[in-house]
C-alpha cells in the first residue's frame, strides 16, 4: 500500500511472526481514524480526546479488517465497563496500540480461549521501573537489561489482557510469572499462557490461552 497506513519493517515483523489460530495486522494511526468508529462504539467510549478516539479507531479498523477476512463483515467492537474490548460471538481479539501504530489479532473461540497484544516502543525502560515491573528470578534472567524489562512489560501486559477475560482477576506484575526461555507466561492463579514476540523499531507481544490445555484453576 503507497498510503503511508502501513509501516513496511512492522509488516515484515508480522509476516515472521507465526501465530497458530491468529490473524494479526497493523495501521499508522492517521488523521481521519476516529472516523472509523461505529455509532455503537462511539457509545460506548468513555473518553471524548481526539487522540483516544482517533487510535481506538484505527485499532477496530484493523481489527474489522481481519475480521472481514474472516467473514465476519462490519461488526462492531464495543468497550466493556472494565475497558475491554467486547468481541462478537464466536471471535476471540486483541487491540493495543502506542502514539503511533494500532495493531490487532484476531481468531476463532473454536482454535483459542483467549489471546491478548501489546505493542511498546523498543526503548529501554525507566530504571526506577525495573523493580515495579520483573521478580527476582525475571532480572537475573535478563540481566537487569532494561530493554529485556521493556519486554517483560509488555508480555505482561499482553499475558493480563488474554487472562482477564477468563479470570476476571486483576493482576500486577508480580502476579504474572514469566519464563522467557519457555516462551510461557503464568498467573497468580494458575493459568498459562503461550508467548510469541518480536522486537525491532517495537516491541510486539503476543499471549495465547490453547484450547489443548486444560488448566486445573484454583484446585488448592
Amino acid at each position: 500500500m503507497s498510503d503511508g497506513t502501513v509501516d513496511p519493517s512492522f509488516q515484515r515483523a508480522i509476516d515472521a511472526l507465526v501465530v497458530p489460530g491468529l490473524v494479526i495486522g497493523h495501521r499508522v494511526i492517521s488523521q481521519g481514524d476516529e472516523l472509523a468508529l461505529l455509532h455503537e462504539e462511539m457509545a460506548s467510549l468513555s473518553f471524548s480526546a481526539i487522540e483516544r478516539r482517533r487510535a481506538s479507531g484505527a485499532a477496530r479498523r484493523v481489527a474489522r479488517e481481519l475480521m472481514n477476512s474472516m467473514g465476519f463483515a462490519d461488526l462492531p467492537i464495543l468497550r466493556s465497563t472494565s475497558g475491554a474490548p467486547i468481541w462478537p460471538a464466536g471471535v476471540i481479539g486483541s487491540m493495543a496500540h502506542n502514539d503511533r501504530i494500532a495493531i490487532a489479532a484476531v481468531g476463532l473461540r473454536r482454535d483459542l480461549d483467549a489471546v491478548g497484544i501489546d505493542i511498546e516502543s523498543a526503548a529501554p525502560l525507566p530504571p526506577d521501573m525495573l523493580e515495579l515491573i520483573a521478580t527476582p528470578r525475571e532480572r537475573r534472567a535478563i540481566a537487569d537489561s532494561l530493554l529485556g524489562a521493556k519486554l517483560l512489560f509488555a508480555i505482561k501486559e499482553a499475558a493480563y489482557k488474554a487472562a482477564y477475560p477468563l479470570d476476571h482477576e486483576f493482576l500486577d506484575f508480580h502476579d504474572i510469572a514469566v519464563d522467557l526461555a519457555g516462551r510461557l507466561a503464568t498467573t497468580r492463579a494458575g493459568r498459562t499462557l503461550a508467548l510469541h514476540w518480536c522486537v525491532f523499531s517495537h516491541v510486539m507481544v503476543v499471549a495465547t490461552v490453547q484450547k489443548a490445555s486444560v488448566d486445573h484453576l484454583h484446585s488448592s
